[in-house]
């Protein structure tokens, strides 16, 4: 299996009233490909830093993180938002839109700005129309954000996350503005496309959530204190003992 993400020795610190805040503490782990991996901890123990920090959206004080064979820290500004335009996808817990845009328009444009995407407008938007089919949100693609639910919303967010074909895609709290049956039907079409091969690295304080990925790091003041491998999910009725072993885990971990 080849790996997509090698983490070693990655420390982020920041400087605040000249005090030194170590929020990442030499943190190794590797991510292969077609692997779904969900970062758990409590609140303040790093989780949304490391993946900012591993995906290039913010700069790692030491370390080095080593993506699809390129070492994040050699790449320049420019060089770094192509590789995060092309090779990576983003959804976040505030699903972040053009309010000037229609749905449609917002799931194309990383496409559109792609110097790598050489397809014409019509082609573009093609394929822009096959991924709302292909979540169930075709009919909206005319709307204005505001004129959707919050669940068809984060669900236009995947869309626009798989556009440019991505390596990998980060997720930072993908379900924490959702309802339980948005969140549900959220994460099943995030499953789907991990099944169809796409790696996935997400953010999540949800034990539901992160039971329906195949491996769960554990987070604590910037260490990864331990790791719970759960194996692709294949059936849904798994998913409530998978849940339960986990929580045990968890438990364990100090959760």
């Amino acid at each position: 299996m080849n790996k997509v993400i090698d983490v070693k020795d990655l420390c982020k610190t920041y400087v605040v009233n000249k005090k030194q805040n170590n929020v990442l503490k030499n943190v190794n782990f590797s991510i292969d490909e077609g692997e779904m991996v969900a970062i758990m901890g409590p609140s303040g123990s790093g989780k949304s830093t490391l993946l900012y920090t591993v995906s290039g959206m913010d700069k790692m004080t030491a370390g080095d993180v080593t993506f699809c064979g390129k070492e994040l820290a050699s790449l320049s500004d420019n060089e770094m938002a192509d590789v995060r335009l092309d090779d990576m996808g983003f959804i976040f817990q505030q699903m972040y839109m053009m309010k000037n845009l229609t749905i449609l328009d917002n799931i194309i444009l990383p496409a559109v700005k792609s110097k790598k995407n050489k397809e014409n407008r019509a082609a573009i938007e093609k394929r822009g129309r096959a991924l709302m089919k292909k979540l169930g949100i075709e009919e909206t693609a005319d709307n204005d954000i505001n004129e959707v639910s919050g669940g068809q919303l984060q669900r236009a967010c995947i869309c626009r996350s798989m556009i440019n074909n991505p390596k990998v895609i980060f997720a930072d709290e993908p379900t924490g503005a959702l309802n339980r049956t948005a969140s549900d039907e959220v994460m099943g079409e995030m499953v789907k496309l991990n099944n169809e091969g796409t790696t996935v690295m997400l953010v999540t304080h949800d034990a539901k959530v992160a039971a329906k990925c195949s491996r769960v790091l554990y987070i604590v003041d910037g260490n990864i204190q331990g790791e719970y491998k759960l194996g692709n999910m294949s059936k849904p009725e798994e998913l409530r003992d998978r849940e339960r072993k986990l929580n045990n885990w968890l438990m364990e971990m100090g959760w």
